[in-house]
């Protein structure tokens, strides 16, 4: 504990001294309760803490002007108004109301909002997407920097040293990506770093991340676990551990997130984030990502490095899926409007799609492609798929499984004439008709062995431009 808090220590006087004769504002957090239903919701204050570290930030781009999110939260000065920080994000609660679950209960999830500290009096103001895709204000309060109640001076949670995975420069001048380890016990730490490097080569060697690798700072934490893994309901396993991540999220077998946001909020503050992937110590297929919460991959599984990155294209950019064959918690929505993401869209007007510049003179919209014959082909996969599961199979057979997918939707999915052209290919966003994505093939659509397609490279670029000073 000696050992770690010195670490911290360290780590705060060398971030505080990043700019000479300018000392980086603290860090501050709001914790928070989002419940209610697919019908209503409300906002709860749980507390205010200061974290500490100092803010790691790009002090030059406080405010967000991507358009990106389901919600989206102001930091405003309240006397003058001015707004000093704002950032768009998604949350579990976001996605939650659109299962059928919702319709039939209540609640409760915690969140947070994080920011450089104020130091007058500010008012934060929470918003929404409306049933037209605007923002509209669902939750304001007052935030006063006295106020005695605020959390201050107390060490995070336990989490061992900090590990410098790999270091570009000043956290204020570079994006910082947290890799946290779950499910790892003590003696697995030597593990974690294995994986956490085995993993980071193939994002660094993944568009635009290989480009951009002078831009991002890399950091590493394990918190020990009593039991190496952690919770898979289906498969009757639980474990409690560090951050609580667990499979079955919304009942989908393959998706791992973690509830425990105080937990996930008080391991991460040793250490400089932005944004955040979570590795679990397990061998299933599985991962989730949700828009400036975090991302998570099964850094076991074969398929890892693959799940590493299209995880964090959702987490960075806010990326949708543009996959709709594979069996998903939400329901669909009542009306189609137009997604606030940047890779799909409703709209085939020419003069108005998403990323009309990036298309060339004479391609069709909506762009043909071999859709009845993928349909044919992963409705048979989806059946044997669910099968393996249903009969508790190894791992080994999904695995495999998986490999024959690849292998044929590579071949059928980037042939000529339009496989690599930008266009409008139906079928995205978990459905069938009426949404469209740019290419016919993606990170963010199949597991083939293909890079992200020049849209979702562009608007994780935008991001990466946001938090990095160059």
């Amino acid at each position: 504990m000696r050992r770690a808090a010195l670490a911290l220590t360290l780590l705060i006087l060398t971030l505080t001294a990043a700019v000479p004769g300018q000392a980086a504002p603290a860090t501050m957090r709001v914790d928070y309760y989002h419940t209610g239903t697919d019908k209503e919701e409300r906002f709860s204050l749980d507390r205010i803490v200061v974290e500490p570290l100092p803010w790691p930030g790009n002090p030059a781009r406080p405010i967000d002007g991507s358009n990106l999110g389901k919600y989206f939260f102001e930091v405003a000065d309240a006397a003058s108004g001015r707004v000093l920080y704002s950032r768009g994000f998604a949350s579990i609660y976001g996605e939650w109301e659109t299962t059928g679950e919702a319709r039939q209960m209540h609640r409760t999830f915690s969140e947070s909002l994080r920011f450089p500290a104020v130091d007058r009096t500010a008012t934060i103001t929470v918003r929404k997407r409306d049933a037209r895709n605007e923002f509209r204000d669902v939750w304001t309060f007052t935030l006063d920097p006295a106020d005695k109640f605020i959390v201050r001076g107390i060490p995070p949670a336990a989490a061992g040293p900090l590990i410098e995975l790999h270091k570009a420069g000043s956290p204020e001048d570079k994006l910082d990506l947290l890799i946290l380890g779950d499910g790892y016990t003590a003696r697995e730490r030597g593990k974690f770093e294995r994986d956490a490097r085995r993993l980071l080569k193939v994002f660094f060697s993944t568009s635009p991340f290989k480009e951009r690798e002078k831009d991002i700072n890399v950091w590493g934490l394990v918190p020990a676990a009593a039991q190496s893994g952690i919770s898979r309901p289906s498969g009757t396993l639980h474990r409690s551990s560090p951050l609580g991540t667990s499979y079955d999220t919304f009942d989908s077998e393959r998706y791992i997130l973690t509830m425990e946001n105080r937990a996930f909020r008080e391991i991460a503050a040793n250490a400089p984030y932005e944004v955040v992937e979570i590795l679990t110590n397990s061998s299933t297929y599985g991962g989730g990502g949700i828009f400036n919460l975090y991302a998570t991959v099964a850094a076991d599984s074969a398929w890892a490095p693959y799940i590493f990155v299209h995880e964090f294209g959702h987490h960075i950019a806010g990326l949708a899926d543009e996959y709709y064959t594979s069996d998903v918690a939400y329901l669909p929505p009542t009306d189609k409007i137009e997604p606030w993401e940047p890779n799909v869209t409703a709209l085939l007007d020419p003069a108005s799609l998403k990323w009309k510049d990036l298309v060339l003179p004479g391609t069709p919209l909506p762009t043909p492609w071999p859709k009845d014959d993928f349909e044919r082909d992963t409705k048979q996969r989806q059946e044997r798929r669910r099968e393996i599961r249903a009969q508790n199979r190894p791992e080994a057979e999904m695995n495999a499984l998986f490999r024959d997918e690849m292998l044929r939707d590579t071949a059928l999915l980037n042939g000529r004439p339009h496989g690599g052209l930008v266009g409008a290919f139906e079928g995205a966003n978990y459905e069938a008709r009426g949404y469209y994505r740019p290419q016919s093939d993606c990170i963010m659509f199949t597991r083939d062995d293909v890079p992200f397609c020049v849209v979702c490279r562009r608007a994780i670029e935008a991001i990466l431009d946001m938090y990095a000073r160059r």
